[in-house]
């Protein structure tokens, strides 16, 4: 049983989206005389699938040597904001969305077991997309999370 649950949880670390977040900027939060410092990391994405959608998310992460070695456990401390940065159309995919919404972007937060995750989900009667970021591991998740709506709005 133990050797399925590794399995499972090693599947799940290797097969994250492919979407790339990219580092805006960062602050340090702790100094550490070995390693890198603690830090504020603040990174943009596009969403994959709604063109002229970019979020925003600024989390923990864990510095000294382990931080640096790529081997701690970042917290599961995390913010949203989402932006329409442009025309938005959403596909017929997106319009019949599913209720548990979409996985849009992940990021491994510890070696294999921890991971931050942003879903999308489509408010068909208010028109807008809702976007919830939340962190979870294999066994026990967190219920820290943050959430960003983008009214799809006529651009001008």
């Amino acid at each position: 049983m133990k050797y399925k649950v590794l399995a499972a949880a090693l599947l799940l670390a290797f097969t994250a989206r492919g979407v790339q977040a990219e580092q805006v900027g960062s602050v340090d939060t702790v100094f550490k005389i070995f390693g890198p410092d603690h830090k504020i990391v603040v990174e943009a994405f596009d969403d994959p699938d709604v063109k002229n959608v970019t979020c925003y998310l600024s989390r923990a992460k864990t510095g000294g040597i382990k931080g640096g070695l790529g081997l701690a456990e970042d917290t599961a401390d995390a913010a949203i904001s989402c932006q329409q940065v442009g025309p938005i159309t959403l596909s017929d995919k997106i319009k019949a969305g599913k209720a548990e919404g979409e996985v849009v972007f992940r990021k491994r937060t510890s070696l294999v077991f921890k991971k931050l995750q942003v879903v999308r989900f489509y408010d068909k009667r208010r028109n807008a997309l809702i976007y919830l970021s939340y962190s979870d591991k294999v066994v026990e998740g967190s219920p820290k999370n943050a959430l960003s709506a983008v009214p799809i709005m006529p651009w001008k």
